[in-house]
């Protein structure tokens, strides 16, 4: 049995693992990279395996970092099922096709500068067809039931308290080689305790292997105060009377699943409690829309707070003064509010959309409030802001940051530190291995570091492309880094290597399916030499 990485390793984006028993490949997660341009191209490389061999695939959520190349992996050759929760399957149906819409949209922005300077046209990842096509493929299924994936395969999801349907993977494997199950563990994206809607994560009794994420694994999420939970509510709630008393609008970047749905939630409490007074709140964001249709869809799986809410006859995710913003004219407006009004409105990471408009409105108002409430990954525009950038520079434009600035951490859909070192001292039997997944590569080595010495777990950061053997003792094979410190090389150097790696990958399955004749081999054989000697060149210049 062999694990590789194809993303998430040393990155927080693009998660996806193959997991092949000698007979099935299957994927687990199979997301988009997101984040600088650098790391967005991994996108548009071939994948380094044939779509067409991979039997299945085991989805944690809905997330596009987690789901978003499930169109590409269709498109390429994959027929088999997409196994996800019933409230995963819902999402995707809105999401993917969202996604495909703005692959889309952004190589129709990026061919009319190509026109203009008479180059190729270029196609986009995959249409929103293409999205809606891979949707009948999708298989929902229930939190807490076995469920064979194929032969040899069983899987059980487990509420991950992250977004709504999100799971953690119980997997068993099995095969007639194996001389006994073994049994892997994928965290997916672990929620904090205590979210809105979701319930906490599950913690689990015992695994083989554990494949964690380690977004926030080298901190505490900035409201605790002395190892306690300081109310995101009550934060939010100071931030609303601030503009209701001092005027000034209250801009909100949220993803449009999950943070949206718990904000909404926030508000209505404050305004059911009385700590704050009626205003205008718009969600301007058509996917955010449908998501809380689908949050109502599916209330059965909502935490028992949320529960009592709609026993005692109340929507938790609605109140007077909420309205949905559903044009693009409407959406425009809103820029000559001035003061009193909450609009929240998505990228979470104010990387495209309506958010960035709102962004270059209001980020130069000094009364304006820019209120952050989930992750900003490295290379984004709402990275740039919370690190305290001055000025930025949106639609061409260098915009002075004046408005203040807040980040309620505690709004994240991330555990913690804290929170993942608590999900993982719960295992009753000690994993023989952890592998430290989802996070920045600082991060992620911190964190591994920490489980080391905190919890006495073997911890181990793999590399992209990375391949874990499983027999008597595991082996880790596939990166020339592997088992090095890593030394961080520039953007552009790091991109190209790991092109390299594609190209390479992909060239061996090319040739392992493709039937040669002596002539053709050659052929192969030869114009290798010369990009082999290519390379060495380039290597003896570096050292020169």
């Amino acid at each position: 049995m062999k694990i590789q990485f194809i993303g998430g390793a040393r990155t927080v984006t693009g998660s996806c693992y193959v997991l092949d028993t000698g007979r099935h490949k299957i994927l687990i997660d199979c997301g988009m990279f997101q984040g600088n341009k650098e790391l967005e191209q991994w996108n548009e490389q071939s994948f380094p395996f044939n779509p067409g061999e991979i039997a299945a695939v085991v989805l944690t959520h809905a997330h596009i970092d987690h789901s978003g190349l499930i169109p590409k992996l269709c498109k390429q050759g994959f027929s088999g099922p997409i196994i996800a929760t019933h409230s995963t399957v819902d999402l995707c149906s809105i999401m993917l096709p969202d996604s495909g819409h703005i692959q889309e949209a952004e190589a129709e922005w990026y061919n009319r500068k190509r026109r203009r300077r008479g180059r190729p046209q270029m196609k986009p990842l995959y249409t929103e067809k293409d999205a809606r096509y891979c949707l009948s493929q999708f298989q929902g299924i229930p939190y807490d039931q076995c469920t064979q994936v194929v032969p040899g395969i069983t899987i059980r999801m487990r509420d991950a308290g992250h977004i709504l349907g999100s799971a953690i993977i119980e997997m068993w494997v099995n095969t007639p080689e194996m001389n006994s199950a073994c049994k892997l563990v994928f965290s997916g994206d672990l929620g904090s305790k205590q979210q809105a809607i979701v319930k906490d994560p599950a913690f689990i009794d015992e695994a083989d292997y554990v494949f964690i994420e380690s977004t926030y694994g080298d901190r505490l999420h900035g409201d605790r105060l002395h190892g306690e939970r300081v109310d995101r509510g009550e934060i939010l709630g100071g931030i609303v009377q601030t503009i209701q008393k001092q005027g000034g609008n209250i801009i909100i970047p949220s993803f449009s699943v999950g943070r949206t749905q718990e904000i909404i939630y926030e508000l209505s409490k404050l305004l059911h409690e009385g700590k704050i007074a009626p205003l205008p709140v718009f969600i301007d964001s058509p996917l955010a829309i449908e998501a809380t249709r689908i949050f109502r869809c599916n209330q059965e799986v909502f935490d028992e707070e949320s529960q009592q809410y709609l026993r005692q006859g109340m929507d938790p995710l609605s109140f007077p003064g909420l309205q949905f913003v559903e044009t693009v004219e409407k959406s425009q407006r809103l820029n000559r509010v001035v003061s009193g009004t909450i609009i929240i409105s998505s990228s979470g990471m104010c990387e495209a959309g309506r958010i960035k408009h709102h962004l270059k409105h209001h980020l130069w108002r000094p009364k304006s409030h820019i209120v952050f409430v989930g992750y900003q990954a490295q290379g984004t525009l709402g990275r740039r802001i919370v690190d305290g950038a001055r000025r930025v520079r949106i639609f061409g434009e260098d915009i002075n940051v004046l408005a203040h600035i807040h980040n309620i951490e505690g709004f994240s859909a991330h555990a913690d530190q804290a929170g993942l070192l608590e999900w993982l001292a719960s295992f009753t039997y000690k994993p023989k291995k952890v592998f430290i997944v989802h996070g920045e590569e600082a991060v992620s080595l911190h964190f591994a570091k920490t489980v080391s010495e905190t919890l006495g777990l073997d911890a181990h950061v793999p590399y992209r492309f990375e391949t874990v053997t499983y027999g008597e003792a595991i082996e880790i094979t596939g990166h020339a880094s592997a088992g090095k410190e890593p030394v961080k090389l520039p953007d552009g150097l790091e991109y190209a290597l790991e092109s390299v790696t594609l190209a390479s990958l992909e060239l061996q399955n090319v040739l392992q399916s493709q039937a040669l004749s002596p002539a053709q081999k050659q052929e192969v054989l030869e114009r290798l030499a010369v990009c082999v000697e290519a390379l060495e060149q380039s290597a003896q210049d570096c050292e020169e």
